[in-house]
């Protein structure tokens, strides 16, 4: 047990260094080639999101992964030209390459609200257009918090209160894209976590700017792996 551990671990260490230098196509190949689902879950919490990924049970093979990688290729490119949004690759807990945009809420939402602003709605139209798009991407919307505590609140009352706008503003943005024609079946998880996963420091303003986020995480569905097992998946 110990030898495996040490030669996952290795394999993780190769796929992400190399990471920065290779296409979605050849990590997708490399991490399918290095054990699928098995070692996917491990690269998933150290470079993606061990939350997102279809319930597939068996790992995922070599040549999946490959062509996999090659249509998130596709996907983040077009996801990219959407304005006001970061576009990253990352790694779903299946192995799989996925793409995650996150969208800041200083551009989405005023101070302490969960209604779109225009210029949110105006970046969500676009966004939408790239998921209808691509129908067979399962989608997860999941909303954050900074640490700002509420006025005339404890601390515990804070964290609640941020957890709840969090999930507000996850749900404004499924809401919204479905209201444009983004199906409700496409859309798989709608979750708030508050003040959880900072990705910036909350002792400054602009480290609260970017913490207080909606992040859409586009991943492949069971029917986009059974068409790449297939060998159909273009």
């Amino acid at each position: 047990m110990k030898k495996l551990k040490v030669v996952i671990l290795t394999l993780c260490a190769g796929i992400l260094i190399s990471g920065c230098n290779v296409s979605n196509t050849a990590k997708g190949a490399g991490i399918g080639a290095a054990g699928g689902a098995v070692l996917g879950a491990v690269v998933g919490k150290l470079a993606g999101n061990t939350i997102i990924g279809a319930a597939v049970g068996t790992a995922v093979g070599a040549t999946t992964g490959l062509l996999i990688g090659r249509h998130m290729d596709k996907v983040k490119a077009q996801a990219e030209a959407v304005q006001n949004a970061k576009v990253e690759e990352v790694t779903d807990k299946n192995g799989l390459q996925a793409v995650k945009v996150t969208f800041d809420s200083g551009i989405l939402f005023n101070s302490s609200s969960a209604v779109l602003s225009q210029t949110a709605k105006n970046s969500l139209n676009s966004f939408a257009n790239v998921l209808k798009q691509n129908t067979d991407c399962d989608v997860a919307v999941q909303g954050y918090s900074d640490n700002q505590g509420w006025k005339n609140s404890t601390a515990e009352q804070s964290v609640q209160k941020n957890l709840e706008l969090s999930l507000q503003r996850a749900q404004s943005v499924t809401t919204y894209l479905q209201s444009v024609g983004v199906s409700a079946a496409q859309i798989r998880s709608t979750d708030g976590y508050g003040e959880a996963n900072p990705v910036a420091d909350n002792s400054t303003a602009d480290g609260k700017a970017q913490n207080r986020r909606v992040e859409v995480y586009m991943y492949a569905s069971e029917d986009m792996i059974k068409a790449a097992e297939a060998g159909t998946l273009q």
